[in-house]
């Protein structure tokens, strides 16, 4: 028969080997299964042999033979030191004090100009008396709803009050042109990249502990310079051109892309198409007070015989332009973490982007030079204006233009004059002429040294594609009757002048 020193000095041998791993509730728990098994005494001598009160031990065998034995928590709730939140009622207060937002413009707040980390936090608590530990001012951030947050790119300054009602004039320009089978487009540059072993940001699988080496400076290679994306993004069709030029970002540039586009891919997608719309943001190359951006235009018009569309987005709001976020940030992904060493990376890497969604970019090299400091006279923008080439729309026409190519002009004849129903129209021969607006008869057409009075309601009149623009000239006898010009005198208006 086993002694009661023999059995105690056991349940000491085994308390000491499993104590370490067990925690609170799962010692007591053996305590009262070994107190169970040893029978009458067992409570006195589990409790010598592990030495622990009598009551822990009791309690161990309540929890076996009660509801608790099953599993749970160490220790019954409330149990435990209580939180810092507890024996410190102002602590929360003054945590608070030193992060909220409205105290950033607090001149006594002792953190106004510091980085604000849970320690800098702990060590400015601690100073005014307040026991803490950094861990327990990450939690307590936690639970006020804090959190760490980067800053947010949403503030866009002052908005122009027709800021919305732009945006609502793009989309019905935009759905128009796709009703009637007219590709709708989207342009801008990407930011400029250093050609050469130079860092990209993001991260991309290698074997480990074998990142790709680069410069550790940005300066850029003269041997290799400088490329510059210039973007063209279909909407309807979900797909990308992309020209990496080596040369200067100006509207010549920009508008070449465009051209090139349209000759390897829109032309063949839309070949029914009679105009084209651009949105585009309100600067940079491609900025609504570009000059050159709008002579390039009317010649790209004549020679596709496109009326080309531009709906520029209102200042401050070039983030809504669907190639920022339907290709540019895609091509992004596509090169983060890969050096751009040639331009034949750069290319291929563009080309290869792609989404679930079947997005498809086309990619070339444009090594032509575009200079910079090209100059387009107010003579030039007058003659382009007077044309009847450049349309500007009656919302916003500093916004919202469009370049009317030469075959879409529609020429009618009035008392021996060819009549223009727009704005303002052409200079023939050095002489300006003005003509009424369509609907408003008692006008006067005004050529040479004769004043012409209009008789006539223009309702009827043939239009530019909608506009009602037309060229003013002489015409050598038409009978003073209203007729198509290209009925008429065959569309060559030169031998009239």
């Amino acid at each position: 028969m086993v002694s009661a020193a023999d059995r105690q000095a056991e349940v000491s041998r085994k308390w000491e080997l499993l104590s370490p791993f067990l925690d609170e509730r799962q010692r007591r728990l053996w305590m009262g299964t070994e107190a169970r098994e040893a029978g009458h005494g067992g409570v006195s001598l589990v409790a010598r042999a592990a030495g622990v009160a009598r009551s822990t031990v009791t309690r161990g065998l309540f929890e076996l033979e009660g509801s608790e034995a099953g599993p749970g928590p160490a220790r019954r709730a409330g149990g435990g030191r209580k939180r810092a939140s507890v024996t410190d009622p102002g602590l929360v207060a003054a945590l608070r004090a030193l992060v909220d937002p409205d105290a950033r413009g607090d001149p006594e707040s002792p953190l106004e100009w510091t980085t604000k980390s849970v320690r800098v936090l702990a060590d400015e608590l601690m100073k005014a008396g307040h026991r803490v530990s950094p861990p327990t001012v990450a939690r307590l951030l936690k639970d006020e709803g804090f959190s760490l947050q980067a800053n947010a790119k949403v503030t866009e300054g002052r908005q122009h009050p027709d800021r919305d009602a732009q945006f609502r004039y793009i989309n019905d320009q935009a759905k128009d042109h796709q009703a009637a089978g007219d590709p709708v487009i989207s342009v801008d540059a990407k930011k400029k990249e250093n050609v050469g072993q130079f860092r990209q940001a993001g991260r991309t699988w290698r074997p480990k502990g074998q990142p790709e080496t680069v410069q550790v400076h940005d300066f850029i290679d003269k041997g290799k310079g400088k490329v510059t994306p210039y973007g063209v993004c279909d909407i309807g069709a979900n797909s990308g051109w992309v020209s990496v030029g080596t040369d200067h970002d100006t509207a010549a540039f920009a508008v070449s892309t465009i051209r090139t586009w349209w000759e390897k891919v829109g032309r063949d997608a839309y070949p029914g198409a009679s105009r084209l719309l651009i949105t585009a943001d309100g600067g940079g190359s491609n900025g609504y007070r570009t000059r050159l951006w709008k002579t390039e235009l009317a010649r790209l018009a004549s020679e596709t015989g496109l009326a080309v569309t531009v709906c520029h987005f209102p200042p401050g709001t070039s983030k809504w332009n669907k190639i920022e976020h339907r290709l540019f940030s895609r091509i992004s992904l596509a090169w983060r973490g890969r050096p751009l060493t040639s331009h034949e990376v750069i290319v291929n890497t563009i080309a290869a982007t792609t989404t679930r969604t079947g997005l498809t970019v086309t990619a070339e090299l444009d090594t032509a030079e575009y200079p910079k400091g090209v100059k387009i006279s107010n003579k030039q923008m007058r003659e382009l204006d007077n044309s009847g080439a450049l349309r500007r729309h009656e919302f916003h026409g500093e916004w919202n233009y469009t370049l009317v190519p030469p075959s879409q002009l529609r020429v009618l004849f009035l008392n021996g004059y060819l009549v223009l129903t727009g704005r303002r129209v052409g200079v023939l021969g050095g002489h300006r002429a003005h003509a009424g607006q369509l609907g408003q008869p008692g006008r006067q057409v005004v050529h040479r040294t004769r004043a012409v009075h209009v008789q006539h309601d223009f309702d009827d009149a043939l239009p530019v594609h909608g506009t009602g623009l037309v060229p003013v000239v002489r015409a050598a006898a038409c009978g003073g009757q209203l007729v198509d010009h290209e009925a008429a005198c065959g569309g060559d208006l030169e031998h009239l002048a």
